[in-house]
């Protein structure tokens, strides 16, 4: 019997790599060494290109992994070399996607936070990554920022009055990593990404995320029934993960 054709497809931040901190040289070797020749390899990452890459130490991560998906699989790279992208400007018109980034502007323009930095809504090819503290904050105010997040929920009110103003804009809101949330037309969450490997003839598709909780951008792929769903705390238990599901 021949052995099974296995994906193992991963999130980044918090799985393969600390958040917004680039993968360990050793945890990355034991991948590419023990686990890419018992399976097919793939990334899907919220984040472009260039952050993954970033992260992944290089853009050669195309050629480490079989795929990667960045921004949920709206942009698509196989075997090296880019197949496809989708736009959320395309999907949603101008208008619209204005009308909806001025209103998050001036949401913000009333939330008052310990610290406030820059770059609080960045527009990527398949969503809109906002963050109310702001992108351009350091590492320290960037952890001092989800502590603050988790007990006072800045994020998650932000998006209730998001669904409020625009119950019928077709978005979605996903809370992913430490300072930010995603916001993508609905059915463009991770689960996106499988349209483009679900034809390829995989016996199994393993999923490791760690925002698997509802609410989190690894929540849809994780309870995907095309998917078999492992929830990681970070990349130690990823490694174990793998090593118990590989016999290792």
């Amino acid at each position: 019997m021949p052995p099974k054709k296995i994906l193992c497809l991963f999130d980044m931040d918090g799985t393969l790599t600390k958040p917004r901190q680039a993968i360990d040289p050793e945890f990355d070797e034991f991948i590419q060494t023990k686990i890419k020749p018992l399976c097919t390899l793939g990334l899907v990452g919220g984040s472009d290109f260039k952050k993954i890459a970033e992260q992944m130490n290089g853009e050669d991560v195309i050629f480490r992994f079989d795929y990667v998906f960045p921004e949920n699989g709206l942009v698509q790279y196989k075997f090296g070399k880019e197949v496809g992208r989708q736009s959320i400007q395309k999907f949603m018109g101008e208008d619209k996607l204005q009308m909806f980034i001025n209103y998050v502007l001036s949401y913000l323009s009333t939330v008052v936070l310990p610290v406030k930095r820059g770059n609080f809504v960045e527009f990527r090819a398949g969503m809109l990554n906002i963050s109310p503290v702001g992108r351009s904050c350091s590492q320290e105010e960037r952890e001092s920022f989800e502590k603050y997040d988790k007990e006072f929920c800045i994020r998650q009110t932000m998006i209730e009055a998001l669904r409020k103003k625009f119950p019928d804009i077709g978005l979605t809101y996903a809370i992913g990593g430490q300072i930010s949330f995603d916001a993508f037309p609905k059915g463009w969450d991770k689960t996106y990404c499988l349209r483009h490997v679900q034809s390829e003839g995989f016996d199994e598709i393993h999923f490791f995320g760690d925002k698997t909780d509802e609410g989190g951008n690894d929540y849809e792929i994780y309870n995907d029934p095309r998917v078999i769903g492992h929830k990681v705390s970070d990349p130690d238990d990823t490694r174990k993960q793998l090593e118990k599901l590989f016999d290792l």
